[in-house]
């Protein structure tokens, strides 16, 4: 088919947008239930709500019009676990608007997603590289797949006070020392937003043999935007992760797994382990919420993300002149550990203020009603991404500016320690299966 489809995100070295093979303004699941609503089927399966008759308090507080489409997997509406029709097309669809060989819909969150990429490369006993500061999806993912993790320490920015990415020299002693191993994992980005020279990784774990996994769960945006970090499928990645629902839009829990052309040949034991992982009742809301956000940000994404970014920007000037704050950005890339940094995140650095950023994070709930992402001892995070608006802004900035008048104070002098390789004397499967004691 022509590449008629424009949108997505503009490639390094090339003029206009990124050109889709598939027809981008299709809706396919959504469409199905639409069609579904309109027949008004009498039901005699699940569930058992009967399109919100069955429960008017859920009706009355969900909406009956969202109600009416959690349905059951039947013909018209494809299933999840084998699709054929509909879902099939829809996650074709993504699969495309990603950059993606394939694409599978998760229902049970990136976590699922993260599980699967690992336990379909790795069985018990295989080794897989990965940095310290991973998700506990991935630990959980080791207790099921009884993989042995080959810790890479993250550098530190002493300054911050954040853990980095994987430096390339570590990562290529890691490899060299392992050589069995099955593959690399890598986050792209952190919390933090700091990425690490991905491209760089790929191109020494594949020429050792070894696929490449990313927890992406952070990082859906950098499928669709302009000045934003390398995308997993863009570096030539073999599975990727990510979570739309966290700067895409989609529904809570909605995720997505892609896989890079490499895999071609297991994609069907991939879609194995994604059925081992996921439940059998995926939900039609969760499905649909996936199938409508692919359509919005293929069409439409560039420009939403081009405008999260300059609205980070501002965000990050305004703070930045405040005092004690600092909202930092690509001005703390080392390039390497730190090779690239996620202009959505707006992650900012309190010590300077005399308050820690769990102080922060806890004052701008309490006292302003605002919810931030986290605090942690010097810094707290606040994601930047397709629901945000210039007024909500401007309140963040007149709250931390209130913040740092009624309640900032002389500097502390926080303890900064190295940080100390710990000794790894069991894998996370034998931690997980040794008898145990409850600490109060």
């Amino acid at each position: 088919m022509t590449n008629l489809f424009l949108g997505g995100k503009i490639l390094p070295g090339k003029t206009g947008a990124r050109a889709y093979h598939l027809d981008q303004t299709k809706q396919p699941l959504r469409d199905a239930l639409e069609r579904f609503r309109r027949r008004r089927i009498v039901s005699f399966d699940v569930p058992g709500h009967k399109q919100g008759r069955g429960n008017e308090p859920l009706a009355a507080f969900l909406g009956r019009q969202c109600l009416s489409v959690d349905a059951n997997s039947m013909q018209m509406l494809d299933t999840l676990i084998h699709p054929t029709g509909v879902i099939l097309e829809a996650e074709q669809l993504a699969a495309d608007a990603f950059g993606a060989d394939k694409c599978f819909f998760m229902v049970n969150g990136t976590t699922s997603a993260v599980q699967a990429m690992i336990l379909s490369t790795c069985a018990p006993g295989d080794e897989i590289i990965m940095p310290r500061n991973v998700h506990r999806s991935v630990i959980n993912a080791l207790i099921l797949s009884q993989a042995i993790p080959v810790y890479v320490n993250p550098s530190v920015n002493l300054k911050l006070g954040i853990p980095l990415g994987m430096s390339v020299d570590d990562v290529a002693k890691a490899i060299i020392e392992h050589p069995n191993a099955k593959a690399v994992l890598i986050n792209n980005p952190t919390y933090y937003g700091v990425c690490a020279n991905m491209r760089k990784i790929v191109e020494l774990a594949h020429a050792a043999g070894m696929r490449v996994l990313v927890d992406e769960a952070h990082g859906t945006h950098f499928y669709f935007g302009e000045d934003l970090p390398i995308c997993g499928m863009e570096a030539c990645a073999d599975m990727s992760a990510i979570s739309l629902h966290k700067t895409g839009g989609s529904l809570t829990q909605s995720s997505m797994l892609l896989l890079g052309p490499n895999m071609r040949e297991d994609q069907g034991y991939v879609h194995q382990i994604i059925n081992l992982m996921q439940t059998t009742s995926a939900s039609y809301l969760l499905l649909v919420s996936l199938d409508i956000t692919r359509h919005h940000l293929a069409l439409n994404g560039r420009d939403i993300y081009a405008r999260v970014v300059d609205f980070a920007n501002y965000a990050r000037r305004e703070i930045n002149e405040i005092g004690g704050f600092y909202a930092f950005s690509r001005d703390a890339c080392d390039g390497d550990a730190f090779y690239d940094f996620d202009m959505t995140k707006l992650t900012v650095n309190t010590r300077s203020t005399g308050l820690s950023g769990i102080e922060v994070y806890d004052l701008l709930r309490d006292e302003y009603d605002i919810q931030v992402e986290f605090g942690d001892l010097q810094n707290f995070l606040a994601i930047m991404s397709v629901g945000d608006r210039p007024a909500a802004i401007e309140r963040l900035i007149g709250a931390l500016e209130d913040i740092k008048q009624n309640y900032g104070t002389e500097p502390a002098d926080l303890v900064v320690n190295e940080y100390i390789s710990p000794e790894v004397v069991m894998t996370p499967a034998e931690a997980f299966y040794k008898p145990s004691e409850l600490l109060s």
